[in-house]
């Protein structure tokens, strides 16, 4: 009982885990608000590893280089928009966490709402041909007494030839 207990607590606690950011003491600019700055780009650059995680929150090797890409295109004085602009210029549209709305980017804006609606028009699709299929069988009539009768003596017939 204890040990489910204990277990019960251990993913609990980890549910309420908040996301502990991945960036690494040595990453860290002497410049407070520098590093303020690059925290917060950081939020909004997509960890091209894990696809779904910001390079603040990913332990992979490529978004650490990316962290300190950033770091040190703000030591160089480039303002946040210049360094937005050098990824997306380097690995494109994907590496924005909301890239901007433009035709290219259409299927990632507009992707999992067709997704949704396809899914949607199926379960339609599904469902009323499935209420088609009831409609074309017809009524279940209950037994007559005579009915009855007949179905009741086999199966009396049919216990007596048992051993």
């Amino acid at each position: 009982m204890n040990a489910r207990l204990t277990v019960i607590i251990v993913m609990f606690s980890l549910l309420w885990a908040g996301d502990s950011p991945a960036v690494q003491p040595d990453e860290r600019l002497s410049d407070p608000t520098l590093e303020a700055r690059a925290r917060e780009l950081s939020k909004n650059i997509r960890c091209l590893v894990c696809q779904n995680q910001s390079i603040d929150d990913s332990d992979a090797e490529l978004a650490r280089d990316l962290r300190i890409l950033v770091r040190e295109r703000l030591t160089a004085g480039d303002s946040n928009q210049q360094i937005f602009d050098f990824l997306v210029t380097r690995y494109g549209d994907f590496v924005l966490l909301k890239p901007p709305m433009k035709a290219s980017t259409y299927a990632l804006w507009f992707g999992p709402l067709v997704v949704f609606v396809l899914a949607l028009a199926g379960l339609f699709v599904f469902f009323y041909r499935r209420m088609q299929a009831n409609a074309a069988q017809p009524d279940v009539v209950a037994l007559t007494s005579k009915e009855r009768a007949r179905l009741s003596a086999l199966l009396d017939d049919n216990e007596k030839d048992r051993p």
